[in-house]
């Protein structure tokens, strides 16, 4: 049923077609990462681009715009635009559109697992008193979201935050601060899906509490196992099934 009703709703974000410049931007990409257009090689000029792809020439400059800020091309002035040698300051996209197909879904539920169990291993390893007042305070923030029936998903995302934060490596919570938004979404599946019941939130947030006392206890191995079961657990209640190859670290022993 979940499956079904995860489905539903990705299909309606997937009526919304991207704007015609970022369909021009994945298809130059697409040349570009298939060698028809190599690296050091001129892209053809606006007008030809334009006839190409029957837009305007606007389109154009915006598609080109885009691929300039994702380090493909460079522009030469009065040259025009250049495949870049060496593709500089890629930015890392998860999807175009709305949201995630569910192949996608499924492997950002993946990269989830592997970056959080982590992070719960080190933040167990390393935390203070103030980080687990810190942690333990949007914990409490999620018990008042399912006792009002609300969404608890900015919490949610604030308890990841602090875990990253008790780890004391800035780059730690600056990179679960730059994933945010896209973690944010598989997390708001199980507060925000029409219907729900509380079921899904309520699972979620006893799974929470036991990531919570294994960092608060300092204890590595059980923090990580319960952050990586946390992570294969929601996949499941929104149908996904994870690999039995992402393994967490007690399955990993038993192989």
């Amino acid at each position: 049923m979940l499956t079904n009703e995860l489905k539903r709703i990705e299909t309606k974000r997937i009526v919304r077609r991207p704007r015609l410049s970022e369909e021009v931007s994945i298809a130059l990409e697409g040349q570009i990462a298939r060698g028809e257009i190599k690296p050091g090689e001129q892209l053809p000029v606006e007008k030809a681009l334009a006839e190409t792809f029957g837009v305007s020439r606007a389109v154009i400059r915006e598609a080109v715009a885009r691929l300039k800020a994702d380090g493909r091309v460079e522009t030469r002035q009065g040259a025009g635009a250049f495949v870049a040698l060496v593709p500089k300051s890629l930015n890392f996209r998860f999807w175009q559109g709305d949201g995630p197909a569910l192949v996608e879904l499924r492997e950002i539920f993946e990269l989830r697992a592997m970056i959080e169990s982590s992070i719960a291993e080190l933040a167990a390893r390393r935390r203070l008193p103030a980080d687990i007042v810190a942690i333990e305070c949007f914990l409490h923030a999620m018990d008042d979201a399912l006792a009002s029936g609300s969404d608890g998903s900015e919490a949610d995302d604030d308890f990841h935050l602090a875990i990253a934060a008790a780890t004391h490596n800035s780059y730690t919570r600056r990179l679960v601060e730059f994933l945010g938004r896209h973690f944010s979404e598989s997390r708001r599946l199980a507060w925000t899906m029409p219907g729900r019941n509380g079921a899904l939130p309520e699972e979620a947030q006893a799974e929470h509490r036991l990531i919570f006392a294994a960092v608060a206890a300092g204890e590595p191995a059980r923090a990580r196992r319960h952050s990586h079961e946390h992570v294969r657990c929601a996949a499941r209640r929104v149908g996904i099934v994870l690999a039995d190859d992402l393994v967490s670290g007690r399955a990993a022993e038993r192989r």
